[in-house]
């Protein structure tokens, strides 16, 4: 499989948890002060260095990867069926569409209802730690299935991650022009679509196009969440 696709699955997927981490630790920073956001956020990160720097290694050094994509596949296909069902629902009117201004405004309000320091401390931690092991999950799951791919995936989360940074620290506000419904139908999309190659892989299954099968998928599921939109949408009207 075309490393590249890896590492800009691996960057998209990464840019949504990180816009989200990001719009929780401005609200507290705003709020309670950036000592306790940014002491939150740091640990945080430690704590997901440990696990990662604890349990990494043991998926990587699995020698048979056609028994890790056995796993790794299905796992996927949940884990992208749950991302892609939200962006349907969304985009068909079942579900109301993400607002990250939102999100922050309610954020801000309940954290300045409560002025207690160690509330931001503890929100910036679980924001961040929640969003960076979804990252951390991904990161490590696309590693093991091909040898020599830690780098690319990992690379693909650090762009992500240093692009919000900057935009975070040049902008000092909520995420809230960031097309976040659009990039979590892609990351569904992509995630399905590499659980089915790599499941199927893992079972043997010869794909007539070899990886690039992948596109083809990707065309396959972009086709049945439209049709699931249309067929959808007049029904979240007359609800």
């Amino acid at each position: 499989m075309n490393l590249w696709v890896l590492a800009g699955t691996s960057a998209v997927a990464s840019t949504v948890e990180f816009v989200e981490a990001a719009t929780i630790v401005l609200a507290v920073g705003f709020t309670q002060g950036w000592r306790a956001a940014l002491t939150g956020t740091l640990w945080a990160t430690l704590a997901l260095g440990v696990l990662v720097a604890l349990f990494g290694p043991l998926l990587a050094n699995i020698s048979s990867v056609h028994r890790i994509e056995v796993f790794v596949g299905p796992f996927l296909i949940v884990y992208g069926i749950g991302w892609l069902r939200k962006a349907v629902w969304r985009y068909s009117g079942r579900k109301a569409m993400r607002d990250e201004q939102a999100n922050y405004d309610r954020e801000v309000e309940r954290l300045r209802a409560d002025r207690e320091r160690h509330l931001g401390f503890a929100t910036a931690f679980q924001g961040v730690f929640i969003e960076g092991l979804e990252v951390a999950v991904i990161v490590v799951t696309f590693s093991a299935t091909r040898h020599g791919s830690i780098a690319w995936a990992a690379g693909g989360a650090a762009v992500a991650l240093i692009a919000v940074l900057i935009a975070a620290i040049a902008l000092h506000k909520p995420f809230s022009r960031v097309p976040e419904n659009a990039l979590k139908a892609t990351v569904g999309i992509m995630l399905l679509s590499l659980g089915t190659l790599w499941a199927g892989e893992g079972l043997g299954v010869a794909w007539w196009l070899g990886d690039s099968t992948l596109f083809a998928l990707v065309v396959l599921y972009l086709g049945i969440s439209v049709i699931l939109v249309a067929l959808m949408r007049p029904q979240a009207a007359r609800a």
